[in-house]
C-alpha cells in the first residue's frame, strides 16, 4: 500500500452516510443484485431494509468505509425484533406515509409488493424465531465481496449484540440467493425451520465468538 492509499475500515454509521448506504442497498436488493430495473424508485428499498435501522437502532449500524470516507457496505439490525416492530409502526411508517401510502388494492408490481411489506412490519414476528430475538441485514457492493469484509462487519455487529447480553440473532434471506447462503454457512449460521416461510429461508446463530 502506498502512503497515499488508505485501508478500508469498519466504523459506526453517520447521518452523512445515508445516500451512499442507500446506494449499496439498491445495488444489492434484488436477490443480491442490482434492483434499479425492478424498483425504479431508489428510495424504496432503503426505506424498508436500511434506513429504519439507522433511525431506530443507530448504535447497531456499522459501515464499511473504503478508507476515503465512502460507504461500500454496511450491517444494520436490532437487538429486539419485537420492540423494533412496535417502533417501526409507531414512528417509522408515519414518516413515509405520504410518499408510500398504504395500498388499497392487492399489489400488482414488485414495488407495490414492497410497499405492502413496509406497511406490515408484523411480518417480522415469526414464532419459530423466539429464541433469536435480534435480527440483521448486511450488504456490500460486489467489488468488496469475497474479501473478508462481510465477516468483519458481522463480527462487529455480533460483538455489539453480545455486549448487550443478546444471545442469538436471526436473518431472513431470499432462498434463491445461493451466494448469500454460502456466505452465511461459512460464518456459522444454521437454518431455522419456519412453517410457511414463502420465498425466504431463515437462519440463526449465537452472538458469542466461535
Amino acid at each position: 500500500m502506498s502512503p497515499s492509499e488508505q485501508a478500508p475500515l469498519i466504523r459506526p454509521y453517520r447521518p452523512a452516510d445515508r445516500d451512499e448506504m442507500a446506494d449499496v442497498c439498491v445495488r444489492t436488493a434484488h436477490n443480491g443484485g442490482d434492483s434499479r430495473a425492478v424498483h425504479p424508485d431508489r428510495r424504496l428499498m432503503p426505506a424498508i431494509f436500511a434506513e429504519p435501522y439507522c433511525h431506530l437502532d443507530p448504535d447497531l449500524a456499522f459501515v464499511l468505509d473504503d478508507g476515503t470516507g465512502r460507504t461500500v457496505g454496511y450491517i444494520v439490525g436490532t437487538a429486539d425484533t419485537g420492540r423494533f416492530v412496535e417502533d417501526f409502526r409507531r414512528t417509522w411508517i408515519p414518516r413515509l406515509a405520504d410518499r408510500y401510502p398504504a395500498p388499497a388494492v392487492p399489489p400488482r408490481t414488485p414495488s407495490e409488493e414492497m410497499i405492502r411489506l413496509l406497511h406490515h412490519p408484523e411480518r417480522m414476528l415469526v414464532p419459530e424465531l423466539g429464541e433469536y430475538p435480534a435480527h440483521l441485514h448486511i450488504d456490500l457492493l460486489p467489488p468488496w465481496q469475497g474479501r473478508g469484509h462481510g465477516r468483519a462487519l458481522l463480527r462487529t455487529f455480533l460483538d455489539a449484540l453480545h455486549g448487550r447480553g443478546v444471545q442469538a440473532v436471526h436473518l431472513g434471506m431470499v432462498t434463491v440467493n445461493t451466494a448469500a447462503r454460502a456466505f452465511y454457512d461459512r460464518v456459522g449460521f444454521h437454518e431455522i425451520a419456519v412453517a410457511d416461510a414463502g420465498p425466504l429461508t431463515y437462519l440463526g446463530r449465537a452472538t458469542a465468538p466461535d
